[in-house]
């Protein structure tokens, strides 16, 4: 019975998935799949041949296999390794080769013999790339083929460097890569415009041959293109599809990466459901988007002829559920944000009292504040509470070059029109313009450059905050070490980092934190912020003021929260959405072309003002008052 259970759950999986609670513990489980296969392979004495992955996916794979060769003896003596890709052209040394990154996280630590790895060589000339791709199959072929097949897969759906058109019987060669593929690649190379524009990777049809494959995945990014890969048909505009043809695969996910999966987004329609207050409200949400009604508009009809009519049945009458929803949904609707003064706040999503609340927004970078929130920010000081905003990060990493530049020349220009002296000005002009025309990418800035930069996004913030009514004294620029720190360590403390947070916290002693909440940041530095955060509010759990104080978050710079998510949605009327745009006008050196655009080409004003737009949107289809446009918050429990 159980057996069968699981057959109607993953009726929509047409390969098969195993999901691990988080990528530390699936990657261990991986690493403890490949380690077995050697000493399997050792004790015949026969050689392993692995086919390995670069990127993210793999490292804490590759961290264990070096724990395993360490503390229990694993060895690599008679293991061979095929890498998948490289890109091209691409010296071994550079910071961003492939070379250079199974070196740092794997090869230098084990004993494999230098002669048993295989790494596609990116310094060829072109015209000699084929017979290198042709030989490196035979390689391949000559060894019996791959005994396992490693892979990870991007957000086009590409594994190794097969993009969308790839052949399924395609080989080893020189492919071209996909823009979105390079934008994601662009933190590395300090902008895309330094990412290679090809790659030598195997082949479709080369990962076909191996005897087993192991993909993996982790976090909400790649959900969406996992989902695709999983129960979409098969389609050379998402490569990954092919591997549904083979019988040798496996795909290796955390909950994150499984999370749009049917049974794990939607599970009313592969099995029966413990119905929670939480799944009943995405469901009927849910169901209202699917046929196109607004919440009170549901029939019993509508919920039987789309898998919830257990749901019907065990908490019926369906127009009770629709009342209910309903209801919850209208009640996250405030225009006070801080709580509404002498009045009753059994219904709405904050507290009334303390009438003036103190309160911090933190924005990991200079301008994550005015974007998500730039009307909820305005609007709380508006209505009279104690506002803070603190900029964790100094951001210095998103102005371009040509900017910084442009500041110093300013203020050589500025020194002679009041008759000083600026040579030191001009010697440091100088040598950053020297600097900036022979810079490698992704090469750290010299100091007195990354000082100009953060200057430059300091001022901005300045400007952005003061529009919004925040006094100077409670403007405060953290910069938090890490930020310039990670730039050219591997592993770093954030020790420093949550003693700063937690001295803010003290000095404030806020009744509200609005944290940013949107992980889908490209540079993770959101998540780093958020956690800090975290660390520093737990250390001090034992303080009297931390026990009255609320935690919202907000995302918005890169996508929104799904509206069943909502627990607090602002509206915001035109004048403010204009108010709001102002505000992020300040930050002039993200406007037009940001140095980290994301994969959305929108600027960040209208990317908010649209997700805001399309938030009161939603609302609006739900049956709800008609809004210009919601900010949206996620109430974040400690505990």
């Amino acid at each position: 019975m159980a057996r069968l259970n699981l057959l109607e759950e993953t009726r929509y999986e047409k390969l098969p998935v195993t999901v691990y609670p988080d990528a530390s513990f699936a990657s261990k489980k991986v690493a403890k799949r490949i380690a077995n296969l050697i000493i399997a392979k050792n004790e015949k004495g026969e050689k392993t041949i692995l086919g390995l992955a670069t990127g993210a996916t793999p490292i804490k794979v590759y961290a264990e296999l070096i724990r395993l060769h360490r503390e229990e003896g694993l060895s690599f003596e008679n293991v061979i390794t095929f890498n998948l890709d490289e890109y091209y052209p691409m010296k071994p040394d550079a910071a961003q080769s492939y070379v250079t990154f199974m070196n740092e996280n794997l090869f230098d630590h084990i004993d494999i013999k230098k002669e048993n790895i295989h790494i596609p060589d990116g310094t060829l000339k072109q015209e000699n790339v084929a017979a290198f791709c042709l030989e490196y199959e035979k390689k391949i072929s000559s060894y019996g083929g791959l005994d396992l097949q490693v892979l990870g897969i991007g957000r086009t759906g590409h594994i190794g460097f097969n993009e969308p058109g790839s052949a399924p019987n395609s080989g080893t060669r020189l492919v071209t890569l996909d823009d979105l593929t390079r934008r994601d690649a662009s933190h590395d190379f300090g902008g895309k415009e330094n990412v290679p524009v090809k790659a030598i990777t195997m082949g479709i049809g080369t990962i076909f041959k191996a005897r087993e494959i192991i993909l993996m995945a982790w976090n909400y990014k790649k959900a969406s293109i996992i989902k695709k890969a999983v129960e979409g048909e098969i389609s050379s505009d998402v490569p990954a599809t092919y591997l549904q043809l083979s019988e040798n695969v496996e795909f290796v996910l955390d909950e994150e990466a499984a999370a749009e999966l049917t049974r794990f987004n939607t599970p009313w329609l592969v099995k029966d459901c413990v119905w929670t207050d939480k799944l009943i409200k995405k469901a009927v949400i849910w169901l209202a988007g699917t046929v196109q009604k607004p919440v009170l508009k549901l029939t019993e009809e509508d919920y039987n002829n789309h898998g919830m009519a257990q749901l019907a049945t065990e908490k019926g009458p369906v127009y009770n559920i629709n009342i209910d929803i309903f209801n919850q949904v209208q009640h996250t609707i405030t225009g006070w944000p801080g709580g509404k003064p002498n009045a009753d706040d059994s219904q709405r999503p904050e507290r009334a009292e303390p009438a003036k609340k103190r309160v911090i927004v933190f924005s990991p970078h200079p301008d994550d504040d005015v974007i998500s929130v730039g009307g909820t920010f305005i609007r709380l000081v508006d209505q009279g509470h104690d506002v803070h905003v603190a900029y964790q990060t100094s951001g210095n990493n998103a102005v371009w070059d040509d900017d910084a530049l442009r500041f110093v020349e300013f203020a050589i220009d500025f020194a002679k029109s009041q008759g000083e002296e600026p040579s030191k000005l001009e010697g440091l002009y100088d040598s950053m313009r020297t600097f900036s025309q022979n810079k490698l990418p992704n090469e750290a800035d010299p100091q007195e450059m990354k000082t100009v930069k953060g200057l430059i996004r300091k001022g901005e913030a300045i400007a952005g905050a003061r529009f919004a009514g925040v006094p100077d004294d409670h403007i405060h620029f953290m910069d938090l070490p890490f930020y310039d720190r990670s730039k050219v360590q591997k592993n770093v403390s954030y020790e420093d980092d949550i003693q700063e947070t937690m001295k803010l916290l003290r000095e404030v002693q806020p009744h509200q934190i609005f944290a940013a909440g949107d992980f889908a940041d490209p540079h993770g530095t959101h998540k780093i912020c958020f956690n800090i955060m975290v660390e520093a509010l737990k250390r001090l759990k034992t303080e009297e003021w931390t026990k009255n104080c609320w935690i919202w978050l907000y995302r918005g710079a890169w996508h929104e929260f799904e509206t069943h998510e909502i627990e607090m949605a602002v509206p915001l009327s035109p004048q403010e959405v204009i108010r709001k745009r102002l505000a992020i006008y300040k930050h002039q050196s993200q406007k037009d072309l940001p140095v980290f655009p994301g994969d959305d080409a929108r600027e960040f004003w209208v990317r908010a003002e649209d997700r805001n737009r399309e938030t009161a949107c939603a609302y609006d289809k739900l049956g709800m008052a008609e809004y210009e446009a919601m900010e949206a918050f996620v109430r974040y429990r400690l505990d």
